[in-house]
């Protein structure tokens, strides 16, 4: 009787599944056409956002010189091809004495390249002025009506195709007109604020994580350290700034802004620097790092560290022979998503005090500065057109530095991977 009573009661359930697998498969198929639907509009706005920035990086636009460069020519040589001695007689010409003397304390004309001093002259003299300018798309759709625009609302112009992203707009410092504006002094603010950046907030971040897990106690008190990093992640950036406003730029004015070190003017020298900026993107970042490094660490079997230990090793050797080589490319992977972030913000260094406009380049850790999220949130809130085409131009080379700091990291990560 128990026997047919199983049996009975196995052939329910068997009728049971076998009853209810059709809804169930419906289910699965519907959750994996919608999971595959969020892949795709994941997907085709990141490519839509890829399209807007190249759309603006490049394009036609209509130039019209203040001054026309065949006025300028000497003796009937034109601008174009004047010696360097030449064109500085041109610059010398046209310009203003105090603006020639400010120009020579920058830099004197005997160290400039014939390249430079011309571009000088381009700059200050001739002054080509974008009148207009034009998307990719219509430069590549609406030629002949564009062209057509140009012969009728500004006489004298020329159309020319101009690729936004160039050597120059690399090399050159920030300017006040988007035609001779340039990234460099962003560019390498950005490499020293990551850099200190990742100096200070990398062993920190691993350090704290290797006593959470393999050193620390379990009591009410590292649970709560703990329960605070984690909740440390999640605030948002700009109340890191105004942390750093107040530890860093304020209360640390003499330490970051290196007069503590005689490496500044006390009466003109403030806390505004670039370690100060470093130091707020490090808080920003440590909460991330740690508990990234904790689950890299987590993930080591425990066959391993008792291996090492009945092998007569010790905690601490364990730890930095073992399990810390085997949590590496976790822990730099953690590190990628951080550093990421890091470089992306604006707020924090806003409050922190990074300039909006500077033209001198950072020279250490002391220094003002500014970077290229900052450089693209001021030239995209000028009202001018033209200031939308530099921004997209800068975006893209934000983009390739991101690309280029998470390449470095993979290929880390790459290297001191290790299966078991």
């Amino acid at each position: 009787m128990t026997s047919e009573m199983q049996a009975l009661g196995l052939r329910c359930e068997v009728g049971g599944f076998a009853a209810n697998l059709p809804r169930r498969q419906r289910v699965a198929g519907v959750w994996r056409w919608v999971l595959l639907a969020a892949t795709v509009v994941g997907v085709v706005v990141l490519s839509v956002l890829l399209y807007n920035i190249v759309d603006s990086a490049f394009g036609y636009v209509a130039v019209k010189a203040k001054v026309d460069p065949q006025t300028l020519a000497v003796d009937g040589v034109p601008l174009e091809d004047l010696s360097k001695d030449q064109l500085v007689e041109v610059l010398r010409a046209h310009i203003s004495e105090g603006l020639m003397r400010r120009l020579e304390q920058e830099r004197p004309f005997a160290e400039r390249s014939r390249e430079e001093v011309y571009t000088l002259v381009l700059e200050r003299v001739v002054q080509p002025q974008v009148v207009e300018s034009w998307s990719l798309t219509d430069s590549l759709l609406r030629r002949r009506a564009i062209q057509a625009e140009v012969a009728e609302r500004y006489p004298g112009a020329t159309l020319e195709f101009r690729r936004w992203l160039t050597a120059d707009f690399l090399r050159r410092p920030q300017s006040s007109r988007a035609e001779w504006a340039g990234v460099r002094t962003a560019i390498l603010g950005s490499l020293w604020v990551i850099a200190i950046t990742i100096i200070v907030a990398f062993p920190l971040g691993v350090g704290a994580a290797v006593y959470l897990e393999e050193y620390a106690a379990d009591t009410w008190f590292n649970r709560l350290i703990q329960t605070n990093i984690n909740n440390l992640a999640g605030v948002p950036s700009i109340i890191y700034g105004m942390l750093g406003l107040a530890i860093f730029v304020r209360a640390l004015e003499p330490v970051t802004s290196g007069t503590l070190f005689g490496l500044a003017d006390p009466t003109t020298a403030n806390g505004r620097t670039v370690l100060s900026a470093g130091l707020t993107l490090a808080l920003l970042v440590l909460p991330l790092l740690i508990i990234n490094a904790r689950e890299a660490i987590r993930a080591v079997p425990n066959s391993l560290r008792e291996a090492a230990l009945a092998l007569g090793a010790t905690k601490w050797q364990t730890v930095w022979h073992h399990v810390l080589p085997q949590a590496l490319p976790g822990i730099l992977t953690g590190t990628i998503l951080a550093i990421s972030r890091a470089l992306g913000e604006t707020a924090p260094l806003v409050v922190v005090g990074a300039s909006t406009f500077i033209v001198v380049d950072p020279s250490g850790p002391f220094s003002k500065f500014t970077t290229l999220p900052i450089q693209i949130y001021q030239w995209t809130s000028r009202p001018q057109d033209v200031f939308r085409h530099i921004a997209a131009a800068a975006i893209l080379v934000l983009l390739a530095l991101l690309l280029s700091l998470n390449a470095a990291a993979i290929l880390l990560r790459n290297r001191y991977q290790r299966r078991w």
